[in-house]
């Protein structure tokens, strides 16, 4: 059965044809549809793709009753009930980074627009006149920038009016000293203070709770007088009626927006002023930026309905953008490890261990937990399972989640080992390791020790170590049709026991796995698909 994807934003049309290519997914592009429409399509998706112009609020979210992803066509998720959709068991997910430079580029451009008067002056010379000094400005070099937001877009704009020979000031609570060493900007750790030094002030942060309304009138009037204000950002950051007030009394001199409180229907006493220089919100409206985010889309959606680990989680607690490779690798390995347990677990657990080995003891292991307990209970619980509802089952099949690190862990230079145990003593462990922050191992199940990639149909095969069992086993494959892709042997010591990974092409039915367990000397089968 096809997952139904609803496109309710402008997308380049590279992404769109990649999402009709994939013949998992029934599309249905409404960009720009009308609320009603809206509503009347939203029953039956289950992925909702959208840009700034669709409000995920309360009632559209109410109105998906098989929603499970909504993908955020740009960085911005203040449209989206986020909380809403965390306790409805939805993923959220954006595409940060793609337009980065465009909106940086824009940015200057809105300042250099401001400063030099160029709309006035084209608009001017479009209705035939020709006035160069009333067109007079002011240079950009030796102004003091306040840029609040040191991140993906605001380290941008630092750099670029360091070109421009601008002080760069910067103010971002959340990061440490050295990234504003890294990116040549002057660090004030208190609002206030920069804002009494700064010429020109521009917004580089997201709209949540904590950033909407950041800028009032009060800090407004902390800048010096005849300051300037840049938001291309996100509207309601800056609090626009306050802002209309100070360009009314010329506390600020003028004022650049690409974003807007209230869109597509901005505040019209700021709109009209003569000293607003405004665009339609199009930060993102590059073709690079557009094919970037169209492309990424494309893929964290694929990801997400395929139940795998997603690059850009809005709604994931604790965790962020995984821009770590080793990180993201132990991930994806992690959720490989889960589905194992899930499918070769004989006992009831009730606790699970994570050890982190090596270099992943120094990393955040948050992604890596979630992906363990989501490849497990993707295997254990009936119904659908996210990152964002994983840790509820978890806690309804009343499991103990636990973790340790070994940073002189010296076998490997990474490792995950996980132990999970029963209430009546029993144990299963398995491991795995990653190679060149690419290449992912299964590397323990119990006392035997492996180095099988985890994909594809996989038989685990547990015998005496007596011989013959290796050409019986090939040998009962072999009269099914059954290819042999890889086979892996351990054993624990000469004479005891034995286990064999074996990477088949095509899968074993559940009473051929019966019939293997069959054979002489063999003590265990399980089919596991990876």
């Amino acid at each position: 059965m096809s997952t139904q994807v609803l496109i309710t934003g402008h997308l380049h049309e590279s992404a769109i044809e990649g999402f009709k290519a994939n013949k998992a997914f029934h599309v249905v592009y409404a960009p720009d549809c009308e609320r009603a429409e809206l509503l009347r399509l939203l029953p039956k998706a289950q992925v909702l793709v959208t840009r700034s112009e669709t409000d995920v609020d309360k009632q559209v979210i109410e109105h998906a009753p098989e929603l499970k992803v909504i993908a955020r066509a740009a960085v911005g998720v203040g449209n989206i009930d986020i909380d809403l959709a965390t306790q409805k068991g939805i993923l959220v997910i954006n595409c940060p980074g793609k337009n980065t430079n465009s909106a940086a580029e824009l940015t200057m451009a809105l300042m250099l627009g401001m400063f030099r008067n160029v709309p006035q002056a084209q608009q001017t010379m479009k209705s035939g006149g020709w006035d160069r000094h009333r067109f007079s400005g002011r240079e950009l070099r030796g102004k003091r920038i306040g840029i609040v937001g040191l991140g993906n877009v605001g380290h941008r704009v630092a750099k670029f009016a360091r070109g421009f020979d601008m002080e760069v000031y910067a103010y971002d609570p959340y990061i440490s000293p050295q990234v504003f060493e890294r990116h040549q900007a002057k660090p004030f750790y208190d609002l206030n203070e920069m804002l009494k030094q700064t010429d020109i002030l521009t917004v580089h942060v997201p709209l949540n709770k904590e950033t909407k309304g950041m800028i009032t009138g009060q800090h407004l009037d902390l800048m010096p007088k005849g300051s300037y204000v840049v938001n291309a950002a996100r509207g309601g950051i800056i609090a626009e009626k306050d802002l209309v007030t100070r360009l009314e009394n010329g506390q600020i001199a003028g004022a650049a927006i690409d974003t807007w409180d209230s869109e597509p229907k901005p505040l019209p006493a700021l709109l009209n002023h003569n000293n607003v220089w405004c665009t339609p919100h199009i930060g993102a409206s590059t073709l690079e930026a557009q094919i970037a985010i169209g492309e990424t889309i494309l893929k964290q959606v694929e990801k997400a309905v395929a139940g795998g680990v997603v690059d850009y989680p809005v709604n994931l607690p604790a965790v962020g953008v995984i821009d770590n490779p080793l990180l993201n690798a132990y991930a994806v390995l992690a959720e490989k490890l889960g589905s194992l347990i899930g499918q070769i677990l004989s006992f009831n657990p009730k606790s699970i261990d994570l050890s982190y080995r090596g270099d992943l003891a120094a990393l955040d292991h948050s992604i890596v937990r979630l992906s363990l307990m989501k490849g497990y209970a993707s295997k254990v619980v009936d119904g659908y399972v996210s990152f964002v509802n994983v840790e509820t089952h978890i806690e309804k099949m009343g499991l103990t989640i636990s973790e340790s690190t070994d940073p002189n862990f010296q076998s490997y230079k990474s490792a995950l080992k996980v132990r999970v145990r029963g209430a009546d003593g029993a144990e299963l462990t398995v491991g795995g390791v990653v190679f060149d922050n690419r290449y992912s191992r299964i590397s323990l199940i119990n006392d035997f020790y492996f180095e099988l990639e985890p994909a594809g149909e996989i038989i685990i095969v547990e015998n005496n170590d007596r011989p013959g069992v290796v050409g019986d086993v090939g040998h009962f494959l072999a009269t099914r049709g059954v290819n042999i892709d890889s086979f892996e042997l351990s054993r624990n010591r000469k004479g005891g026991r034995a286990m064999a990974l074996v990477r088949i092409d095509s899968p074993l039915s559940a009473e051929a796995v019966d019939a293997m367990s069959k054979i002489n000397n063999v003590l265990a089968v399980h089919g596991v698909s990876l």
